[in-house]
């Protein structure tokens, strides 16, 4: 399976945007959009041209695609399956993208990003209903309880990452139990309670896709 390799704060410097993509790090004063570096590739004296639709279009579709860590087929998918759906196509790739299990375990705590989140769920460590479940793309569903696996609860990278409950708790549409390290997915969410991703513009993706 194809995956991005190289290093991910050029990521965030080529949206000019935290991506949030290694935790505690973007937080950090080593977070490079804190430094306000430059995009990669330009002269940082270099006066900035006019985009066009398209290349506007492009870079919010680049945007979302790197906050949740996929790559360009796997995007594509999730596109065309919320553009099958009814209602409002934008909100539903949303909807679907939240519903990620390795989203769901980033959500709730388990890791300090997306990436990390990932990986715990390739390593075995998550359960689904008391399931085993080792499939990032695998769709959570209203009230299916997330949980860490028992062998697995003595994670160093998952005490860590709940530690961060105390201070800023989980978003709306779920419920956690930090002692028992689960937490169940209530509801699948609006756009509008997608409160950290609320400048990114769903609608110019749509327009991208129906060209």
């Amino acid at each position: 399976m194809a995956r991005y390799t190289g290093p991910v704060c050029r990521l965030c410097r080529a949206e000019q945007k935290k991506l949030m993509l290694k935790g505690d790090r973007c937080k950090s004063d080593k977070c490079p959009i804190n430094k306000k570096r430059p995009a990669p590739g330009k002269d940082p004296k270099a006066r900035p041209g006019k985009r066009s639709d398209y290349g506007l279009q492009l870079r919010e579709k680049q945007k979302l695609k790197r906050i949740y860590g996929m790559q360009e087929k796997q995007f594509s998918l999730f596109f065309d399956r919320a553009l099958r759906m009814t209602g409002i196509t934008g909100e539903n790739l949303f909807v679907l993208l939240e519903r990620r299990l390795d989203n769901v375990v980033y959500r709730l705590r388990f890791a300090v990003s997306r990436s990390q989140a990932r990986q715990i769920v390739l390593h075995g460590h998550i359960t689904v209903n008391g399931k085993g479940v080792n499939i990032p793309s695998y769709l959570v569903r209203p009230d299916d309880v997330i949980g860490i696996k028992e062998p697995s609860k003595n994670l160093v990278v998952v005490k860590e990452a709940l530690k961060e409950f105390g201070k800023s708790g989980v978003m709306p549409w779920l419920q956690l139990d930090p002692d028992g390290m689960k937490g169940k997915f209530l509801a699948a969410p609006r756009r509008s309670d997608i409160t950290d991703l609320a400048d990114v513009k769903e609608q110019m993706i749509v327009e991208l896709y129906s060209k």
